[in-house]
């Protein structure tokens, strides 16, 4: 089954249901041609949607990414490219930080996404994110720079992560144009988006939010801790359920069938995985089951 397509908002983008992430691209030991094979498979199941930040893979992925873009041209206009800024890491490759730091300034924000247009080999980034919420963010400069991105056709459409609602409305607030998205944490081992009003605001505003590490950054099947028992015990059942589907599957259709439209983002280098993936988007899980997998993550009956 080819993995569908939808809006993040009523004026776009438009993605694949699931996306695809690289964070962890300088880890999987691909050369070129294994990369440019995978994104490749992944266009072929429908999850053309690729995740980038400037900083992934200490300031390398971006480039890596874009030498495979360079060697194949055609590839460009079958993806869609997020990038994310604002967040400023030590390291040999930015000797001039000398802390780690956020900064939404216009200055920056316009530095690095040039920087990441030249490093991706692209002439626009279809979704530009700010990566964390700045405590010295001037909201109207921030605004400026997104603004003055999209006028010039380098940013087609903005978003923000692992913002708070209020954080998302100030921002929201100084902008002419639409939030596209919020990207948070979300997963069956992290539950806080359901309860503290981030879904409730997207909802409202008909935004779509994107989830990342839906498995909760593997720690879902790698510890054993009370919780990923419990949860690991859950998808279990909800699985033989549902045919004997997989409990990553499981998992991820669990994020797929809130009516937040959740759009989980896949962070495996395994095909395997990204095929399972891909699956969970023909999974119907039923209220009840749903209800069971969120149960067991707290581990106690809903009030």
């Amino acid at each position: 089954m080819t993995v569908p397509r939808m809006h993040l908002s009523a004026v776009g983008p438009e993605v694949s249901r699931l996306v695809f992430g690289v964070w962890r691209l300088d880890a999987w030991n691909l050369d070129d041609r294994a990369l440019r094979a995978l994104i490749e498979s992944c266009v072929e199941l429908g999850i053309t949607t690729i995740d980038h930040a400037d900083i992934y893979g200490n300031y390398t992925c971006e480039e890596r990414f874009g030498d495979m873009i360079a060697a194949a041209p055609s590839l460009r206009d079958r993806l869609q490219l997020i990038t994310k800024c604002g967040i400023k890491l030590m390291s040999e490759r930015r000797p001039q930080h000398r802390l780690k730091h956020y900064d939404s300034s216009a200055a920056h924000i316009t530095g690095s996404v040039d920087n990441s247009l030249r490093l991706l080999r692209t002439d626009r980034i279809d979704l530009l994110l700010i990566h964390r919420p700045d405590p010295m963010m001037d909201a109207d400069d921030t605004a400026a720079a997104l603004e003055s991105l999209a006028r010039a056709g380098k940013v087609l459409h903005v978003g923000v992560s692992n913002f708070t609602p209020s954080q998302f409305d100030l921002l929201a607030s100084r902008l002419s144009i639409p939030l596209a998205t919020n990207q948070i944490e979300i997963s069956p081992l992290r539950l806080d988006p359901f309860v503290d009003g981030t879904l409730d605001q997207l909802q409202r505003l008909r935004v779509a939010p994107m989830a990342w590490s839906p498995l909760g950054g593997g720690r879902l099947f790698r510890t054993d801790d009370a919780q990923a028992q419990r949860v690991r015990a859950a998808l279990k059942d909800v699985g033989r359920e549902l045919g004997g589907v997989g409990e990553d599957q499981v998992a991820y259709a669990w994020l797929l069938a809130h009516p937040a439209r959740i759009v989980p983002v896949v962070g495996s280098g395994k095909l395997d995985r990204i095929r399972g993936a891909a699956g969970a988007v023909r999974l119907q899980l039923t209220r009840e089951h749903w209800f069971r997998i969120f149960t067991a993550s707290t581990g106690c009956d809903v009030p």
